[in-house]
């Protein structure tokens, strides 16, 4: 007890304490027969029973309800007070008889007592009385919880450990609660919008948390939040994510991000509790890009003209994946279940293909746009931001190597057409593209770049090597300014060559750079493609001089009519040497297209081979420099090649899986192949065609007895 309470409640002077506690101690010292200490400790026992008989219990069951509680706190109060003063008076009893003889401490005993006589006679009366209170408490009326917490720590304090506190009260307790909330559930959900219903369980939560700490011992917490979540939540979690006009779907389409934070946070404290919310999220994501690739459909089946720079499209899967990334790391604070929902509703509809151009083919047709001079404009930030969210929808894509071809293609014109707006824009694009996918993925395009590298430095050789020429080429000669790309033909895509007959000042240019090249390595040959080729050359005409812009196969068709004024479709075939299909693509950018420097009889918006084609001379523009595009003589990209790289590909993982664990069924060879490779999802049927065609060149053979096996001959 301590010295505020003694100096308060002090019962008893120091001497009148002092003559107590001497006689207790000439009882217990004497010689047997006259001890006393048996006898003592007997009536000490006697003495505390009986009062707890006679006086307390029939005070206690004299009331009821809050009046039982309040002289229950009394009672206890009183008995603890008592307990000590006695443990006072017995000290001398309490440490070396009650020691000696292995009994109960004074203080046990006594609190034994009051278990036995008082507690249990009155513990489900108690309970009752508790409960009533906490029910009233529950709907919202204002209690004594002071009351409350004393008369639990009766439950606390009775027993070895919590033993009483956990099977008299708290066992209660939770049925109770379940009961309650049960009721409550069944009426909330009855009337109220699934917003509402959460606001309420979680208000009802963090309430029950504050009666926890308010009076209660803290292990309940747990089970008792257990017992609300399962009953407002768990068992009512169906109803409440498909409730009419207010359910998770209408949630998400409404973007009611606070109420989807709320569900989120609730429903994590059930088990299992977001699979489900996860399944709709995943099916409302999907939905919305299934709207966009659909609107696109419609679009096209519209009559409106594909265009595959058109970026709305792309866009539009940007913006979708921007928003709901945010929501799942947000509203469901990245949780691996909406991550994974996530990219399973992009995987469907990014994957889902419309009109004659592939979702890889835009999305890689994008990147050309803010890549090259002359498309999107954009800060580096902004180049940079696009870059990061392509590349994570670039990461939905089954066919990421058709995605590598086409930009592969699109990265050599900007790179070869000088048409790249930044070197370092190119480089972090390759290296985002390589952290998803690996270096062998981008080997190609890193290969390229560094091809353009090593030919400054050619170029600049090339330029010494012509000073030290006996006759150095003028500052403004045509050789002077002539510049070669040397690229190494691994890296780069495959090209038409076409032996175009050029004008003698370029075919001397070409020689010229062929003997600095020849002298410079012998163990690399020269092969041009003069359809990649650029060119500026003035053109001269009656109101203004401009330059033109142009590729090489253009700049050749313009040096005939140095020559004479006219020519014929068929003479200019037979002038340059190339075919009438490519031809036709010169002659239509020179003379159909913006900038109409040559004109043509018939006039027309295409070329026939009857066509005949005249100087402009009167031609005029504003700009002094203009550029005269023409149309790609290749493909973006080569169907034919990506089947055979996937063929190739296919047939080294079926060796390198047959090799290593020497017999497998048929099927058990697909499944492992699959699971190889995550920049394409191989076909079945490709991959049996390929295992055929390995069993032809003799690297398996069939089992003889068990056809669907395969062994692998070394």
């Amino acid at each position: 007890m301590d010295n505020n309470f003694e100096v308060k409640e002090r019962l008893l002077t120091n001497k009148e304490y002092m003559d107590i506690y001497t006689t207790c101690y000439t009882m217990c010292t004497q010689r047997p027969p006259n001890n006393w200490s048996d006898k003592l400790y007997t009536k000490h026992n006697d003495t505390i029973t009986s009062y707890l008989k006679k006086t307390v219990l029939p005070a206690l069951e004299k009331q009821h309800d809050e009046f039982l509680l309040t002289e229950l706190v009394t009672r206890w109060t009183n008995h603890l007070i008592m307990n000590k003063w006695m443990k006072k008076f017995f000290m001398y009893l309490d440490r070396y008889y009650v020691q000696h003889h292995n009994l109960k401490p004074l203080l046990e005993a006594g609190l034994c007592a009051f278990k036995k006589e008082v507690y249990e006679e009155v513990k489900v009366d108690v309970v009752t009385a508790i409960l009533a209170i906490v029910a009233r408490e529950r709907e919202g009326e204002i209690v004594d919880t002071s009351l409350l917490k004393k008369c639990v720590d009766v439950f606390v304090r009775n027993g070895e450990g919590l033993q009483c506190y956990e099977r008299d009260f708290q066992a209660v307790l939770l049925v109770n609660t379940r009961e309650f909330y049960s009721r409550k559930a069944n009426q909330w959900i009855e009337t109220d919008s699934t917003p509402d219903y959460m606001v309420k369980a979680e208000r009802v939560i963090e309430q029950e948390k504050k009666r926890v700490r308010s009076y209660m011992h803290e292990s309940t917490l747990e089970d008792l939040i257990n017992v609300v979540v399962d009953e407002l939540l768990s068992k009512q979690e169906t109803k409440l994510l498909h409730k009419e006009r207010s359910g998770l779907k209408v949630l998400l389409e409404n973007d009611k991000f606070e109420d989807l934070e709320r569900m989120f946070s609730l429903f994590e404290r059930v088990k299992d509790g977001l699979k489900p919310i996860a399944v709709i999220v995943q099916s409302h994501i999907e939905s919305m890009g299934q709207a966009v690739v659909t609107k696109r459909e419609a679009d096209i089946n519209s009559g409106e003209k594909e265009n595959r720079e058109d970026p709305v499209f792309v866009k539009s899967l940007l913006a979708l994946h921007d928003k709901y990334t945010e929501v799942v790391k947000n509203q469901f604070s990245g949780n691996p279940l909406f991550q994974r929902a996530l990219k399973d509703a992009f995987v469907e509809f990014v994957n889902r293909n419309v009109g004659k151009f592939t979702n890889a083919e835009m999305m890689s047709t994008f990147c050309d746009r803010i890549l090259k001079t002359g498309g999107e404009k954009l800060s580096e930030k902004q180049v940079e931001e696009y870059l990061t969210k392509i590349v994570q929808l670039f990461s939905f894509l089954t066919d990421k190597d058709l995605f590598a071809e086409i930009y592969r293609n699109q990265l050599a014109k900007r790179l070869l057409n000088q048409r790249s707006a930044s070197d370092d824009s190119e480089r972090l694009m390759i290296g985002k593209l390589k952290m998803c996918c690996g270096a062998q993925f981008t080997s190609k395009m890193e290969g390229m770049l560094n091809d353009l590298t090593v030919g400054e430095d050619h170029q600049r050789a090339f330029v010494e090597s012509l000073q030290n020429r006996e006759e150095p080429p003028k500052s403004d000669s045509l050789l002077a300014n002539f510049s070669v790309n040397v690229l190494t033909m691994g890296y780069w895509p495959t090209y038409k060559s076409l032996p175009v007959n050029l004008p003698p000042s370029l075919v001397k240019c070409t020689q010229v750079f062929k003997e600095y090249f020849d002298k410079k390595t012998s163990h690399r040959k020269l092969h041009w493609i003069h359809s990649l080729g650029n060119s500026s050359v003035r053109g001269i005409f009656v109101k203004k001089n401009h330059d033109l812009l142009i590729t090489t196969l253009q700049c050749a068709a313009l040096f005939l009519f140095n020559d004479k004024d006219q020519y014929s479709f068929e003479d200019i075939c037979t002038s340059l040497g190339l075919p009438p299909d490519t031809v036709k693509r010169i002659m239509h950018s020179l003379s159909c297209g913006k900038f109409k420097v040559l004109k043509k009889d018939p006039a027309g918006k295409s070329i026939n081979v009857t066509d005949s084609f005249t100087f402009n001379s009167t031609f005029k523009s504003p700009m002094r420099q203009l550029r005269i595009p023409m149309a790609s003589l290749e493909e973006s990209h080569n169907p034919k090649r990506v089947e055979e790289d996937r063929s190739i590909a296919i047939e080294a993982a079926v060796v390198r899986i047959m090799k290593a664990r020497k017999t497998l069924t048929h099927q058990q060879l697909v499944s492992e192949v699959i699971s190889q490779f995550n920049i394409f999802k191989p076909e079945p049927k490709l991959i049996k065609r390929r295992i055929e065609a390995l069993i032809d060149r003799e690297y398996l053979e069939r089992d003889a007895d068990a056809s669907n096996t395969y062994r692998y001959l070394a």
